[in-house]
């Protein structure tokens, strides 16, 4: 064997030597080394958000009496279900508005005998019976009704509207929310003991579900309603409220406490004199938009403006809501604002400030009784319009209202769709004010134009008589600077007014005592606001002057009564916003309102609102319900946000 051969030989049995080993016996190897495992993520905060109220709620049950801060915890707790903005209506739990074009509205004739309910021509539910007048149908006004007989058969137009409830809504507890909840809420506006309007509930015939979502209302013959789109009523939760009876909700903790909803958040603890608290809605019916933003919700009571806002910029408050009198403050949240420390929204409302006249005193219901101020001081328009000439109520704008509102020149907003563009403008203007005031009789005495004037020819004034003018008003802040302003511009035309602050009590005492609703003033300013978005021509209506005839109950303070105005005024209510003469009939009002002057609009309140300056979403809307009638879509400096 050579050298080579054995090398060979040797070599092969190494490697069949180690062959033989490896599969006898397996070589140990070193276990992997096992990767970290990844963490579970880290659950995110709940988000929160922190409203401060003015007010702590004294209840939150629908039908009890609500503040403003009691309506804004209740945006959170229900949504709609018809919402009322940019002085429109919009539908959010119903599919959509019903009327006359889509057909979910019905306006038809309707056969009437003796005994049947219906609305006669003045409006009011009557049984029929021999010489009731009515509207037969067809007819909308006073030119072509008719007495009735008591024997013949006739027509009536009667309304009938379907509204449709949005599928799978439900309550916060995760019941089922049906158009029955509709129909207990309306049995519960309609009992006797439960102090809700009962102007559209005594004009129903019926109120009734068809099926799970679907409702319908039935006006009697001879009630055609102008808003008949909004007769649905809020649902409330019949399986939880049932067995308790109406008048005893006002004190039931789950009415008045924590109501459960179908709105956004869900109430969860009310700590009296703190807060209440709540958290998000599981059920919301519009969970799949992403809201609400937040988790928890928390409404704080802060009613000391100041403290209030001192607590948003230390970050304990993220919104202050309207109910907190913000009004005072107004000149340091704007610098606040400008400072880029928070953010301040401010809106003008239809609530209108306005000096009443005292066209007509209570005195003279009767006839004419020496010793009180004659009717006739402020009989002839002219003195009126002269008034309105020599107010300068922009001043008065500009110097306490900060330039956020305006002089409006007549009782209908001109944001409203029914505004008339072409009412009577009464611009500060001495010179003008001065000459009316001659043409009616009240002269100048003297070569001072500032000293009261004095009647010569007036009718039923003695001449001589200074025009000399109470003006009562009462002694809040606001009030006091704004007669002050327009009692000196009053004094440059010759018009001497004795300011009377008054504390509210006293001026808004029932009559025939007190000042206003007794008729027993030459001026007085005060506010007043619709509790519709429709033109409140009402106010101004003979029918509203307050008499002993009806209590001493209506808004026309001033004793104005003017027949082409009242006719004007049931024109439009007797219209449907669907016929060509509703606006036309609205606008003649407003003409007309605008000539006679029966009382001056000063200004458009205005509401104010503050929240920390990332707050997005928020919008004030003059119209709105509530303050937080989108409180689902606030939010705090996510993308997007505005």
């Amino acid at each position: 064997m050579s050298v080579r051969q054995f090398g060979s030989t040797f070599f092969s049995l190494i490697l069949a030597l180690t062959f033989l080993v490896a599969c006898g016996k397996p070589t140990p190897t070193v276990p992997p080394t096992p990767l970290p495992a990844t963490p579970p993520p880290t659950p995110l905060p709940p988000r929160s958000l922190t409203v401060c109220l003015g007010q702590e709620p004294t209840t939150l049950f629908p039908y009890g009496v609500l503040s403003s801060a009691a309506r804004s915890v209740l945006s959170a707790v229900y949504e709609g279900p018809i919402n009322t903005n940019a002085y429109g209506y919009q539908a959010v739990i119903l599919k959509r508005l019903p009327s006359l074009s889509n057909g979910d509205a019905q306006l038809f004739p309707k056969s009437v005998y003796v005994g049947d309910e219906v609305v006669g021509a003045d409006g009011l539910p009557v049984t029929l019976a021999p010489g009731v007048v009515v509207h037969p149908s067809g007819c909308r006004s006073d030119s072509c009704v008719l007495k009735y007989d008591g024997k013949s058969e006739i027509q009536m137009d009667q309304m009938q509207v379907t509204f449709n409830l949005l599928p799978d809504l439900t309550w916060s507890d995760g019941e089922p929310l049906t158009a029955d909840d509709s129909v207990y809420a309306y049995q519960v506006a309609a009992d006797p003991k439960i102090p809700a309007s009962k102007y559209v509930i005594d004009r129903t015939q019926s109120y009734e579900a068809a099926d799970a979502t679907t409702v319908q209302w039935w006006g009697k013959p001879g009630f055609i309603d102008p808003t008949y789109f909004t007769n649905f009523w809020m649902p409330l939760p019949r399986h939880l409220w049932d067995q308790i009876p109406a008048d005893q909700l006002f004190d039931a903790d789950i009415a008045a406490r924590t109501p459960v909803g179908w709105g956004p958040y869900v109430i969860t603890d009310w700590v009296s004199g703190d807060a209440i608290a709540l958290e998000k809605n599981p059920h919301y019916f519009r969970a799949g938009e992403g809201l609400p933003k937040f988790d928890l919700l928390t409404f704080h009571f802060i009613p000391d403006p100041q403290a209030a806002v001192s607590a948003l910029i230390a970050g304990q408050c993220d919104l202050l809501d309207p109910s907190i009198p913000l009004d005072g403050q107004v000149g340091l949240l704007q610098s606040l604002t400008a400072a880029k420390q928070l953010k301040a929204v401010f809106v003008t409302t239809p609530v209108m400030e306005q000096l009443a006249i005292g066209i007509r005193p209570s005195a003279y219901d009767n006839g004419y009784r020496p010793g009180v101020s004659h009717p006739d001081l402020f009989g002839d328009r002219r003195v009126r319009q002269a008034i309105a000439l020599c107010l300068d109520r922009q001043k008065a704008v500009d110097t306490v209202l900060f330039g956020l509102s305006s002089v409006p020149d007549t009782y209908v907003p001109v944001e409203d769709p029914l505004y008339n563009t072409g009412v009577t403008n009464y611009a500060f203007n001495i010179e003008a004010g001065r000459q009316l005031l001659e043409q009616a009789g009240w002269r100048q005495v003297g070569d001072d134009p500032t000293a009261p004037r004095q009647a010569y020819g007036v009718t039923g004034v003695p001449d001589g008589t200074p025009l000399v003018l109470d003006y009562a008003t009462t002694d809040a802040t606001q009030r006091v600077q704004v007669s002050t302003i327009l009692a000196a511009s009053l004094a440059q035309c010759g018009i001497k007014t004795n300011i009377q602050y008054l504390d509210a009590a006293s001026l808004y005492a029932p009559g025939p005592q007190g000042a206003l609703f007794g008729r027993a003033f030459n001026l007085a300013e005060f506010a007043i606001r619709s509790a519709g978005l429709e033109p409140p021509c009402e106010w101004y209506t003979s029918a509203e002057i307050p008499n002993a005839a009806n209590h001493w109950v209506g808004t026309n303070i001033s004793g104005y009564s003017s027949p082409a105005f009242d006719a004007a005024c049931q024109s439009g209510q007797q219209s449907l916003p669907d016929d060509s003469g509703y606006a036309d009939a609205y606008h003649q009002t407003e003409a007309i309102f605008s000539e006679d002057l029966p009382v001056i609009p000063l200004y458009w309140r205005v509401q104010v609102a503050v929240s920390r300056k990332d707050l997005c979403n928020y919008v004030l809307d003059p119209t709105a319900s509530s303050s937080l009638w989108n409180i689902a879509a606030l939010d705090i400096g996510n993308a997007g946000c505005q």
